[in-house]
């Protein structure tokens, strides 16, 4: 038998350190490789880390209430020499799992984590490069920063840092989709989830990544170095703005496209919910090239977002209001919105933004929608 030590992985792009909430195992217990562990709060989320080998928690090294940060070790196990052989890449198994789906070498993946662990980060990265898938208050007033704002604030200045960043705008008119989500409603079984305009908002930014591939992208590297890249991603990962307590969180739909608007409408509430409470997944905040911003009847009329890095675009959808506009000769009043996408200048140009968002608008304004 081998002692071996669970570490703090890395959890998102700009956590610092967590705090240990609950242990899920008592010391005596058997654990079994990627098993939860242990809780801790990170600045953002509640998340679960998993056991990285199979055998027996002997010893917590850091106890509920204590904070701990990248790299420390919160534990040791004891496990038979065999089973930790297959570790000695060092790998989370939330990464060794990804990888093993899509056959993706982790011998061949530089890890990002502490002393070259491979996280689960860097296996999507590997399955979306080419390679891979071409093989595979007043001012008076002194107040501290909550850790939720401190990492948004960080996340912001490194945006606005980092990224070039453009707009470009458009207007919607709601009239047919908002016939059509009581439409659609009259057909759904009674008590089901209701579409609110965020679902239809997610299904048709899905279908346009597909239409505009470039679109779905981010950026890595030095813009200087040769190994400067664009990475698409495999499917349609969409993120979406909720504000919570200090802050705002960006939960990630992934796949979108494969989901009808029912689906959608409850992937969408289950994960809204869950930020709400701080209850996220690691994965579920990760992975996105593009969010979508609706501050709803109450937000402004038109606003801009920043990129939420290492994303590529943000869309910002402002209130819907009804206004007079021309239309067929005539005079009409219209429910309009505002739209302000916000875009990566390093993955693409005014021209390619301008044409993803016009299908959008044409999309949102349109009747072809797939419920189921």
């Amino acid at each position: 038998m081998a002692l071996v030590t669970q570490e703090i992985p890395k959890i998102g792009l700009v956590m610092e350190a967590v705090r240990v909430t609950r242990w899920l195992k008592n010391v005596g217990d058997t654990v079994t490789i990627g098993e939860p562990l242990v809780e801790v709060e990170t600045e953002k989320s509640v998340v679960e880390i998993e056991a990285t080998v199979t055998g027996r928690l002997v010893e917590i090294l850091v106890h509920v209430g204590q904070e701990a940060s990248v790299g420390n070790q919160i534990a040791r196990l004891e496990s038979d020499l065999e089973t930790h052989a297959g570790d000695r890449i060092r790998s989370s198994p939330a990464a060794r799992k990804l990888a093993a789906e899509h056959g993706v070498d982790l011998g061949g993946i530089a890890g990002s984590g502490p002393r070259g662990r491979v996280q689960l980060e860097d296996v999507n990265r590997a399955i979306e490069s080419p390679a891979t898938r071409a093989t595979h208050t007043p001012a008076s007033v002194t107040q501290g920063l909550a850790p939720m704002r401190r990492a948004l604030a960080r996340a912001m200045t490194l945006s606005n840092a980092t990224i070039p960043q453009f707009i470009v705008e458009r207007s919607v008119d709601w009239a047919v989709l908002q016939a059509l989500r009581a439409e659609f409603s009259a057909t759904l079984e009674p008590g089901s989830l209701n579409l609110s305009v965020n679902d239809f908002l997610l299904q048709a930014v899905a279908r346009v990544l597909g239409e505009f591939p470039a679109m779905n992208s981010t950026f890595w590297g030095d813009p200087d170095s040769p190994d400067a890249r664009l990475i698409q991603a495999s499917g349609a990962h969409i993120g979406l703005v909720v504000a919570v307590e200090n802050g705002l969180l960006v939960p990630v739909i992934h796949d979108v496209e494969r989901h009808g608007l029912t689906e959608i409408a409850r992937l969408r509430r289950d994960c809204v919910e869950r930020a709400l409470q701080g209850r996220l997944k690691r994965e579920e905040l990760d992975g996105a090239t593009i969010s979508i911003s609706n501050l709803g009847a109450r937000g402004p009329d038109r606003f801009t977002a920043i990129i939420n890095p290492p994303q590529s675009a943000i869309l910002a959808v402002g209130r819907q209001r009804n206004c007079v506009v021309a239309r067929n000769e005539n005079v009409e009043v219209r429910p309009l919105s505002e739209l302000t996408l916000t875009v990566d200048h390093r993955v693409a140009d005014g021209r390619l933004a301008s044409e993803f968002l016009a299908r959008l608008v044409e999309l949102l304004e349109g009747r072809d929608w797939r419920l189921q």
